[in-house]
């Protein structure tokens, strides 16, 4: 029976190193900020189209370090209802600039046509007539919900 006990203590030991290095080899921070879109390439989440209009993509940074691109503002709405995942933040392109517009100061006006027909583009929450991104998710709920 003594002589089991280091064996039995050695595969513990081993267990245990074996699960730490998987939580710290699987697990990162999530980006300081936008991180940049290989356009044409990189598919949409949550249609698995081509995020190719710069106009129209976001992103969705969640708080275990993943990015995620969408072609089109409503697809990350629709997302986020579906899947609810744990944000840590988002970001939507400039329909007129090229540059990402924090989800904390983004608006959203009517444009058209959109890739995937939700009708919105990010603007700053500044712009003249800009909905609220709680009123421009309420928008593609009601689209969805419509159909």
């Amino acid at each position: 029976m003594t002589r089991a006990l280091p064996y039995v203590f050695g595969l513990v030991i081993i267990a245990i190193l074996v699960v730490v290095a998987r939580v710290v080899l699987t697990s990162k921070d999530p980006p300081a900020g936008p991180v940049t879109a290989v356009w044409d390439h990189e598919a949409c989440v949550f249609c698995r189209m081509h995020v190719g209009e710069p106009a129209f993509a976001a992103q969705l940074h969640t708080e275990d370090g993943d990015v995620w691109f969408f072609d089109d503002p409503g697809c990350l709405f629709e997302f986020l209802d579906r899947d609810a995942p744990k944000v840590h933040a988002m970001y939507f392109h400039q329909k007129d600039e090229d540059r990402w517009i924090d989800g904390k100061s983004v608006g959203f006006v009517e444009a058209s046509p959109t890739p995937m027909g939700y009708g919105i583009a990010a603007m700053p929450c500044e712009t003249p007539g800009a909905m609220s991104i709680d009123a421009a998710r309420a928008k593609v709920r009601a689209m969805r919900e419509s159909r």
